[in-house]
């Protein structure tokens, strides 16, 4: 079995966060004073863990709280991060820089509810499933090609150093009876993955996860806390693994959920 673990973190608060403004893709507001206290909050929490990829939307508010994140690391500070506009926020058209409110009342105008209703100029929600489709595919592809090569030309078992880091901050191996963290045998992590995107977009992707993988939750997490919208630099945890030989999809487990116990340091956390 081929394993990777998929970190995902929501940006830090913006002003317009705070103030309940639409942001979308029009609006690339940075992040608030709480917002840079947050990412470096997240940071020091997750400053023992081992990435090997770190992918941003290319939104200001992202490419800070990576920054954030990364600066606080003690093994991967001088990671390259690449930016990629498939983890953009989803584009809410002429209500962009507009109050919460005021698409909450256009949806009732229109007889429809948030977040289904499409604002004019703005992506549907199954526009926004396949920017995350298409950008889960080509992590998938990425990761089993990088790893099929270090096999081709690297002796023994792959080092367990990946998955012991993320043992330290989350539940690794007690939510689904996961052998990754048990030292039986089992293959390690061939790749820890740290991603920094939106609310709206996370949401999509995680609901993608559960009825495309039907991912595994934790006792804890219920399929609608898994598709609710997470806080500023809330945290979520996913493996990924892969039958060796087999032609088929992914399975999914989710270890933690918007995961915020870095964030009891700082003023505010929403």
């Amino acid at each position: 079995m081929t394993r990777f673990a998929l970190t995902v973190v929501r940006h830090g608060e913006t002003r317009f966060n705070k103030e309940k403004i639409i942001q979308g893709q029009g609006i690339d507001e940075p992040l608030s004073e709480t917002g840079f206290k947050q990412a470096a909050a997240a940071g020091i929490f997750l400053s023992n863990v081992r990435f090997t990829h770190a992918f941003s939307s290319d939104l200001m508010r992202t490419k800070q709280t990576m920054l954030g994140i990364l600066e606080k690391s003690k093994f991967c500070k001088d990671m390259t991060v690449m930016y990629d506009s498939r983890l953009r926020e989803r584009r809410y058209g002429v209500v962009e820089g507009k109050a919460l409110s005021e698409l909450r009342a256009m949806a009732k105008a229109a007889g429809e509810e948030c977040p289904a209703f499409t604002p004019p100029g703005g992506e549907t929600l199954d526009q926004v499933k396949m920017r995350g489709k298409d950008f889960f595919e080509f992590l998938c592809q990425l990761i089993l090609k990088e790893s099929a090569q270090k096999e081709r030309f690297s002796q023994g078992a792959p080092s367990n150093c990946l998955e012991t880091s993320l043992a330290e901050r989350f539940p690794l191996g007690k939510n689904h009876g996961s052998e990754l963290n048990s030292g039986g045998g089992a293959r390690g992590l061939v790749a820890s993955v740290l991603v920094v995107s939106h609310g709206a977009y996370m949401r999509s992707l995680f609901d993608y996860f559960l009825t495309d993988f039907m991912c595994s939750l934790p006792a804890t997490v219920s399929k609608s806390e898994l598709v609710s919208v997470t806080p500023n630099t809330g945290i979520s945890v996913f493996v990924i693994n892969f039958e060796e030989g087999r032609e088929v999809k992914p399975t999914i487990q989710c270890i933690c959920r918007s995961l915020q116990d870095h964030l009891s340091g700082t003023a505010e956390t929403r």
